[in-house]
């Protein structure tokens, strides 16, 4: 057994000569644990946040999402498009085509994105799932002439169309081509109108709830006038396959023309908001974490100045000054470790808890927010960055005062 470690095990958990030492000990490795747990909880819920935001987006966003690098959209039939959707591990794959256009119904108008998707878009995402009063799987988009809109929630609230509404709404874009006749603004737009199937969507994100209209991607090509176009190809893969090696193969094909987006990506701006946040958080809370390990400093010091005669023992009995320092510098990263320890375990218990029992809600009125609860997920590779990060700052703490002491103590 490695000598400065045994030492340090038995001064750890022996009884000091002054009862304040075993209080400053005990204070110390509970410091360390509040710390280490506060670590685990705060990490845990923002990715319950994370995943709690990813599945709203996955009800509505595709797979995989390929869109033009340059311009707004491609032509329908490009070789490189068309090798994409061949893929063998390409299940279900559409053509969307999207722009902005102005809505207006009775005396309200908004800007809003119109989406106009194929039949299959129900198959595509899990957009059946988020529709308002259900009506199981089957989306109906235009039937004979007519065409259908099924707008975001708070759209619908906007334009006070509700989830029915009996007149038309009409939708306006401008002309791509042609100039502008200020005799004749009007004729500087086309317009068209959408019926209404009685339902509404709620992505429970406003960049989708405010401003989209999903439609049939003809009525789309109609109004923009992108006849053969689109302005991007939205595919879902079959199940087991490997995304990132998909994803890579078909960067490949699409090379400098398209680029190639998963859900994540096609979010990058969300996500990352959500990543600094969560950083910010990890650092403060070691700064925190950093301030609770002086008390294993103040420890060490008075275990160093307690232990001084038998540091003259162990002299004599041939131990270097390299080990007398090493078994209070084991001395401090056990008191380190024990608080991570024990701060996961309890940061975990926290983190069951809250998962079961929702302890701590987000609102007094149930059904106020998405969720009533604040969302937690353990992520192993937090533990694991937390665990470490514990055991660097303790360590680090100690390395100064126990050279420092203990040289001086030596000395003497």
């Amino acid at each position: 057994m490695n000598f400065p470690f045994y030492i340090a095990r038995r001064y750890l958990f022996s009884k000091k000569s002054t009862h304040a030492i075993n209080i400053i000990s005990t204070i110390s490795v509970l410091g360390v644990a509040v710390a280490t747990m506060a670590l685990v909880v705060t990490l845990s819920v923002f990715n319950g946040f994370h995943d709690l935001v990813a599945s709203f987006f996955t009800t509505f966003d595709p797979q995989i999402k390929v869109t033009p690098l340059m311009g707004k959209t491609a032509a329908a039939d490009d070789p490189l498009l068309t090798q994409l959707k061949s893929m063998p591990e390409v299940d279900i794959a559409m053509e969307s085509v999207e722009d902005q256009a102005l809505a207006i119904y009775h005396d309200r108008q908004a800007m809003v994105v119109v989406k106009g998707v194929d039949d299959n878009f129900t198959q595509l995402t899990h957009f059946s799932d988020i529709l308002y009063p259900d009506a199981g799987s089957d989306v109906q988009l235009h039937a004979a002439n007519l065409e259908y809109g099924i707008p975001g929630i708070r759209l619908a609230q906007i334009l006070g169309t509700g989830a029915y509404w009996r007149d038309y709404l009409h939708i306006y874009a401008p002309e791509r081509e042609g100039q502008l006749d200020m005799t004749n603004p009007e004729g500087a737009f086309t317009e068209d109108s959408l019926l209404s199937v009685g339902q509404v969507f709620n992505v429970s994100q406003a960049k989708y709830d405010r401003n989209y209209i999903v439609t049939s991607i003809a009525f789309a090509r109609s109004l923009f006038g992108l006849q053969g176009r689109l302005s991007s190809l939205e595919l879902r893969l079959k199940p087991g396959s490997d995304l990132d090696a998909v994803k890579k193969k078909m960067r490949d094909v699409a090379g400098e023309k398209y680029q190639v987006l998963d859900r994540y990506e096609q979010q990058a701006d969300t996500y990352k908001i959500m990543s600094i946040e969560k950083f910010i958080a990890f650092v403060f809370l070691t700064f925190i974490l950093m301030v609770a390990s002086f008390n294993i400093i103040g420890s060490l010091s008075m275990l160093i100045i307690d232990k001084k005669d038998d540091v003259a023992t162990l002299r004599n009995l041939g131990a270097s000054n390299k080990q007398i320092s090493s078994i209070f510098l084991f001395e401090g990263r056990m008191i380190a470790a024990a608080g991570a320890v024990i701060g996961i375990a309890l940061g975990l218990l926290l983190c069951w808890l809250q998962q079961r029992f929702g302890l701590v809600g987000l609102g007094s009125t149930s059904g106020a927010f998405i969720v009533d609860a604040y969302p937690v997920s353990v992520h192993f590779w937090d533990i694991i960055i937390v665990f470490f990060t514990v055991l660097a700052v303790g360590w680090l703490a100690v390395w100064y005062p126990v050279h420092h002491l203990s040289s001086r103590l030596l000395s003497d």
